[in-house]
């Protein structure tokens, strides 16, 4: 029998702005298994996704053809931008769009030479596995940490 997931693998400590009064917050399946997918992700996907900027509704969004397969919204704020939450839609879990996704999100946010707020534990848990993308976290307001223990 396997044996279950850290606990602490889903802890997180959320900055005042992201509107948790405990800085705490309670993570729904859907974050749960997004998380299970980027931390344990071995690499890229065999699907070539392509993540687009719609500034007007400001997300992102993977898709492939014309197909959505999920997406990062976020907001402006000066030079910074706030990623609020990532999400993929079920049929497209399990083969890595998550962490692809997030990659060409940050990758974009670095062209842009912006820094980024994190409001999203699926995104801490890309950026912890990734730690070349930890230079782009505002330093005066990086967001969501890793809770310590």
């Amino acid at each position: 029998m396997a044996n279950p997931p850290a606990p602490h693998r889903y802890e997180f400590e959320y900055p005042d702005e992201a509107g948790y009064p405990d800085g705490v917050g309670t993570l729904t399946q859907d974050q749960v298994t997004l998380i299970d997918q980027v931390r344990d992700a071995d690499g890229k996907t065999d699907i070539d996704i392509t993540v687009v900027n719609e500034e007007e509704n400001q997300v992102y969004t993977a898709i492939v053809g014309d197909t959505a397969l999920g997406g990062v919204t976020y907001n402006r704020a000066g030079d910074r931008i706030v990623l609020q939450a990532a999400a993929v839609y079920p049929e497209f879990r399990h083969q890595g769009v998550a962490t692809e996704m997030i990659r060409q999100v940050l990758d974009d946010v670095r062209a842009q030479g912006k820094t980024v707020t994190n409001l999203c534990p699926i995104v801490r848990t890309f950026i912890d596995k990734h730690p070349e993308y930890e230079d782009l976290l505002d330093a005066a307001n990086p967001g969501v940490k890793r809770r310590a223990r």
